[in-house]
C-alpha cells in the first residue's frame, strides 16, 4: 500500500456549507462568548440525545474537569483503568484521588461486580467509561451509587449516536462528558459537552464555564474558560445532520472487517443487547501480546498504522498509586483498534485484513 492509513481519517463536510456558516460570523462579528451558533448547536444537540442540557466547551478533558468541579467531588473517585489518559488526569487535576476497578474481560468496561469491594469512607463517586461506545452496566452502577450515596460521572467521549434500550447513552448518570475532537465520529474539530438532566447541575455547570461570571460585573463564584468558539460550533452543525449516513458507512466497514478476520485467532468485545452501535471504534483482541506486535510491526510495514487504545494501562502513570489490575492490563497488552473511518474503501480493508491474516499465519 503506497498510502498511508492511518487509524482514521476526519470527515469534512462540504466546503460551501461551512463557508456558508462563516459568512454569517463575519456579518455579526461575534466569534465566542455563546453565540448564537453555539446556542443553535446545544438546541439541536439536546433535541438529538433527548436531555434537557447540554453545555459546549472547548475539549472533552474540559468537560471532565468541570463536571466533577460542579459535583464537588472532594476523595476517592472509583474509575476505569482501561481509558483515555484524560479519564485519570482529569481527577487528578481536580485534587481527587482515582482508584482503580479492574475490568469486565467480555465488555472491556468497568466491572461492576468490583466496584462495591473498592469503596471506602473516601469514596464520593464513581467515573466509569464506555469504552469504545460499548455501554457499561448503567443499571448496576445505579443502584450501587443509590445504595452508597454516590455520584455517577460517565465519561461518554466515544458514545456519539450510541442508544441503550432506546435512550441515548449519554443520558445516564448524574452528568455524562462527551468529546468533540477531530478523531471523533461527530466532532468540531477541538470540543466536548458536558451533559446532564439535573436542572440544579445545569445552573452551576453553566456559570462555571464561563469564569464564574452572573452578569457584566456580578460573579456566582468560582469558574473557569471552558467556552467554545461559534467556528467550531459551525463545523458541529455541518456535521451533525450526516450523522446517520456516516454511521451506516462506518457499519459497513465494520461488517467488511467481519468478514474477512472471522477466525479464531481473533476476537471482539462484547457489546450488550439492546445497544444501538456508533461504530466509531473497530477492536480487535489477540491471544497474545506478541501476535498483537507481529500484526502491528507487519501492517507499519505496509504503510497501515493502526493504534493500541488503550495501552498503557492507566493504573501505571506516574502520578497515581500503582494498583494491579490485571485483566486491564492483560487487555492492554493484545488489543489493537484497526484504521476505520468513512473515506475507508472496501479494497483498503480487504488489504489491511490480508497483511493480518498473512502476519498471524507467519508466526503460528
Amino acid at each position: 500500500m503506497k498510502e498511508k492509513i492511518y487509524i482514521t481519517k476526519t470527515y469534512l463536510p462540504p466546503i460551501d456549507e461551512y463557508i456558508s456558516y462563516i459568512e454569517g460570523i463575519w456579518e455579526r462579528s461575534q466569534l465566542t462568548n455563546n453565540g448564537p451558533l453555539v446556542k443553535e448547536l446545544e438546541d439541536r444537540l439536546k433535541n438529538y440525545f433527548k436531555v434537557k442540557h447540554v453545555f459546549f466547551v472547548c475539549n472533552g478533558t474540559m468537560a471532565l474537569q468541570i463536571a466533577i468541579k460542579a459535583l464537588e467531588l472532594k476523595g476517592e473517585i472509583l474509575t476505569t483503568p482501561f481509558s483515555h489518559v484524560a479519564t485519570t488526569s482529569s481527577i487528578v487535576w481536580e485534587d481527587c484521588h482515582p482508584v482503580f476497578v479492574d475490568i469486565d474481560p467480555q465488555t472491556l468496561n468497568i466491572n461492576p461486580n468490583l466496584i462495591e469491594e473498592n469503596i471506602s469512607e473516601n469514596t464520593k463517586a464513581i467515573l466509569p467509561t464506555h469504552v469504545y461506545g460499548i455501554p457499561c452496566a448503567v443499571e448496576q452502577i445505579e443502584k450501587i451509587a443509590h445504595d452508597f450515596h454516590l455520584k455517577i460521572l460517565y465519561d461518554a467521549a466515544h458514545t456519539f449516536g450510541v442508544t441503550y434500550k432506546g435512550k441515548s447513552l449519554v443520558s445516564f448518570g448524574d452528568v455524562s462528558t462527551i468529546s468533540f475532537h477531530a478523531t471523533k465520529l461527530f466532532h468540531t474539530v477541538e470540543g466536548g459537552a458536558i451533559i446532564t438532566n439535573n436542572d440544579k447541575l445545569a445552573e452551576k455547570i453553566g456559570y462555571m464555564r464561563y469564569f464564574g461570571l452572573k452578569g457584566p460585573s456580578e460573579f456566582w463564584g468560582l469558574g473557569i474558560n471552558g467556552n467554545n468558539s461559534e467556528f467550531h460550533a459551525a463545523m458541529g452543525l455541518c456535521v451533525l445532520p450526516k450523522i446517520s449516513e456516516l454511521i451506516a458507512m462506518r457499519k459497513k466497514i465494520s461488517e467488511l472487517y467481519n468478514s474477512y478476520l472471522s477466525i479464531n485467532e481473533i476476537s471482539h468485545p462484547k457489546i450488550p443487547e439492546q445497544t444501538q452501535n456508533n461504530y466509531s471504534y473497530y477492536p480487535i483482541l489477540f491471544r497474545s501480546e506478541e501476535t498483537m506486535l507481529n500484526v502491528l510491526n507487519h501492517l507499519n510495514e505496509n504503510n497501515v498504522y493502526p493504534r493500541r487504545y488503550f495501552f498503557p494501562n492507566l493504573s501505571k502513570l506516574p502520578y497515581v498509586k500503582y494498583e494491579q489490575t490485571p485483566v486491564a492490563q492483560d487487555i492492554a497488552s493484545r488489543v489493537l483498534c484497526l484504521p476505520l473511518s468513512s473515506y475507508l474503501k472496501e479494497k483498503t480493508v480487504k488489504f489491511i485484513s490480508n497483511r493480518i491474516l498473512e502476519s498471524i499465519t507467519h508466526s503460528s
